[in-house]
């Protein structure tokens, strides 16, 4: 994207949080579109009027904290659209997102003899809906598949767009593929039961869409995280409403992130050096976020993008939304050099050059590169 400034005030302008009971945001792909059903109690009502696609079985993949809750009324519920319907559950954690937990999907569905009019459902947070979602894209070369994210950040970023991995050693989503679902199912309700730690994760996501892409949003943000943070009903429905309107906004722009989808990733890329650095799950990704975007938007001051002012306000809205907003140490004798060696295998690195998704005004979201010795600068500022 070089050094282009993203501005999507342009992106459609939802509804006020009070006419809002449930709604469909379209994600436009041509032969891929599909939409993101959001509303309460979707769960036990999969079967009737939503576009479930057609197959001769269903698999439904969760894990272990997800499956007890609400595998059984999913399965019910699909067993009304498709002959046969088996389950596989997972363990729960960033730490499982490898290739051994990988082949435990394509395990089940060898299994059971699925064959390639089978539709898999991916029922669970992040981890799930990436797993599921590459298993799709692999097995028998494609099947289709449907997200029903049960956590706040699937909801609002992991379950939208087809991106799929699985992590590396060395890297967060090193291995994967654009793989698009037939349908995103967010049941609301399904966020009563997060720990309070989840749902500020979950913020994290839906706070970046602010500075990137909507002051307004942000706005309403400060003015509805503490409602936000209690589980309000209509406040949460506004907020995943609205954050997918931009995401699928992106998307329908920028399918494979040869540019402007870049910026959905604001405050990732220290993000993911810290989730990595630190052992997967040992921070949750949005925690890992939130920490990164203030390191970015620390960034974007120093190179005279943004003021004092702006920072602040960011830095206020992320920690009133529980996350943090001081990076780790990952290295003792050197941490910003650990911070800038995870930072260059991330994707949107260049022939090893870093570059960063920075603020440059109020709304607008650039991705540029940044001196070495600038970034060092930020991360000594910024980490405990």
């Amino acid at each position: 994207m070089s050094e282009t400034v993203v501005d999507l005030v342009q992106a459609s302008r939802s509804a006020s949080p009070a006419e809002i009971a449930s709604h469909r945001v379209s994600i436009d792909l041509d032969d891929r579109s599909y939409g993101i059903e959001i509303g309460a109690g979707l769960l036990g009502r999969l079967q009737e009027g939503l576009a479930l696609p057609s197959g001769t079985s269903a698999l439904v993949v969760t894990n272990d904290t997800v499956g007890p809750l609400y595998g059984a009324q999913v399965v019910q519920a699909l067993r009304k659209r498709y002959p046969v319907v088996h389950t596989v559950q997972l363990p729960d954690g960033e730490e499982f997102k490898v290739w051994e937990t990988l082949q435990r999907i394509f395990d089940a569905l060898l299994t059971h003899g699925c064959d390639r009019k089978a539709v898999l459902f991916a029922l669970g947070g992040g981890v799930i809906g990436d797993m599921t979602g590459f298993a799709a894209a692999t097995y028998m070369r494609g099947v289709p598949f449907v997200q029903i994210p049960t956590t706040l950040l699937a909801q609002v970023d992991s379950s939208v767009g087809g991106k799929t991995a699985i992590n590396h050693p060395l890297g967060k989503n090193m291995v994967g593929a654009f793989y698009q679902p037939r349908l995103v199912v967010c049941d609301l309700a399904t966020l009563d039961t997060l720990s309070a730690r989840e749902m500020s994760a979950g913020l994290a996501e839906v706070l970046k869409y602010g500075p990137i892409a909507d002051m307004e949003f942000m706005q309403w943000l400060e003015s509805s995280v503490d409602a936000l943070r209690a589980r309000d009903r209509v406040a949460l429905a506004h907020a995943v409403r609205r954050s997918c309107e931009i995401k699928a906004w992106v998307v329908s722009q920028d399918e494979r992130e040869g540019g402007l989808r870049a910026i959905l990733n604001f405050g990732h890329t220290f993000g993911h050096a810290i989730e990595a650095g630190m052992g997967y799950g040992v921070w949750l990704h949005g925690e890992g976020v939130g920490a990164g975007m203030v390191m970015a938007a620390e960034l974007s001051l120093r190179l005279g993008l943004v003021d004092d002012a702006f920072v602040q306000r960011l830095v206020a809205l992320i920690e009133r939304a529980g996350l943090p907003t001081r990076g780790p140490v990952l290295d003792a004798a050197d941490n910003a050099g650990r911070y800038l060696e995870l930072m260059r295998i991330d994707k949107k690195s260049e022939a090893g050059e870093i570059r960063f998704v920075l603020i440059d005004s109020p709304g607008k979201a650039i991705v540029r590169p940044a001196p070495d010795k600038l970034v060092r600068e930020v991360i000594d500022a910024c980490c405990r």
